[in-house]
């Protein structure tokens, strides 16, 4: 594949008014979550939820790619249809999560570092031939008044470039995600600070490796004091420290960011989005497509109204759609508090 058909995958994950559905949760991350809603946790009760979110009438007008987890890009809807082809059909992306999770990063308390490089390149042809045609590989970073150290974050980034690299030899478009936790009682400058010192080392790595800037896509967290923080950070001021600190760190080759919802309400990180959108549409100069990429910021009342049902499965994916239908006008800065 040449270069020049990764930057058209790269550009199409980040079309106007779409966004990333994040579905890449663990079998045990996803029975957590099930479990919540009273649903059993059972790999059959996985496969019938995903299967609710991508065979969802229309959702292709608000998702440009879904990301999925090992165990769901090879599984199949009822009557065997792999899932990835289900997307492929409706013109979405098939994303597929990498990584491997984190492990403690020895000498460095309290840190952790991303694991999966190993046979990676492997995997990744095997994804290629199941339909993925782009790939997520998430870093961790937790903001005390020590942490993160600039060792553990270069050590975690040159994990994240190797595998950009690695994806973009196979023909595969990487998503690079260095999410910094919003959990903590940091503040909104504090986490300015890290999120730009993070952001900086990584394009400074990319770059330094020569991995094709226009053939990838950041997912990053927004910007925004701490769950523990003494007061929530007005939308407004989210989206000034978040585009400031793109602007200090992101290179404009990247074609395009997409946000994760990062433990944020629903509302909230729709309410965020917005607030981004608004910004940039009047600043009018940016470089970047800007997109979401949520998870439980979706996910959570489409499980809430499934509760496992067969005769639920219809109000579930019509309020899947309504959420990505919000979220697809918040990304264009129509976005209003009273819809929900």
């Amino acid at each position: 594949m040449s270069n020049t058909k990764l930057h058209d995958i790269a550009k199409a994950l980040v079309s106007p008014r779409k966004g990333i559905l994040a579905a890449d949760q663990s079998p045990n991350s996803m029975n957590k979550q099930l479990e919540a809603n009273g649903i059993p946790p059972e790999a059959e009760m996985r496969r019938k939820y995903r299967q609710l979110m991508f065979t969802t009438p229309n959702i292709e007008q608000y998702v440009s790619g879904i990301i999925m987890h090992d165990g769901t890009i090879r599984n199949y809807t009822d009557d065997k249809t792999q899932f990835s082809d289900v997307l492929i059909a409706k013109g979405i992306i098939p994303i597929i999560k990498v990584d491997t999770g984190t492990v403690s990063h020895s000498g460095f308390p309290g840190e952790v570092v991303t694991q999966g490089l190993d046979g990676l390149a492997l995997r990744l042809s095997e994804y290629y031939n199941m339909g993925a045609r782009a790939a997520k590989w998430r870093a961790v970073f937790t903001i005390t008044d020590s942490t993160p150290t600039e060792q553990n974050v270069v050590f975690d980034m040159i994990q994240m470039v190797r595998y950009a690299a690695l994806c973009q030899e196979a023909e595969i478009v990487p998503i690079v995600e260095p999410e910094v936790i919003f959990s903590g009682p940091h503040s909104l400058e504090r986490a300015e600070e890290v999120t730009t010192m993070v952001l900086k080392k990584l394009f400074e790595l990319l770059i330094w490796y020569k991995v094709d800037l226009k053939g990838l896509i950041l997912k990053s967290s927004m910007v925004l004091a701490g769950s523990e923080y003494q007061e929530q950070t007005p939308a407004k001021m989210v989206a000034e420290a978040t585009l400031r600190t793109f602007e200090n760190s992101v290179p404009p080759d990247v074609p395009g960011i997409v946000f994760l919802s990062g433990g944020q309400t629903p509302q909230r990180a729709t309410e965020n989005l917005d607030a981004i959108a608004e910004l940039e549409i009047a600043r009018g100069n940016l470089p970047w497509e800007f997109a979401f990429s949520f998870s439980r910021g979706i996910e959570v009342p489409v499980q809430a109204t499934w509760l496992g049902k067969e005769e639920n499965i219809p109000a579930a994916q019509a309020m899947l759609l309504e959420r990505l239908k919000l979220n697809s006008m918040a990304d264009q800065g129509t976005y209003e508090a009273s819809m929900g």
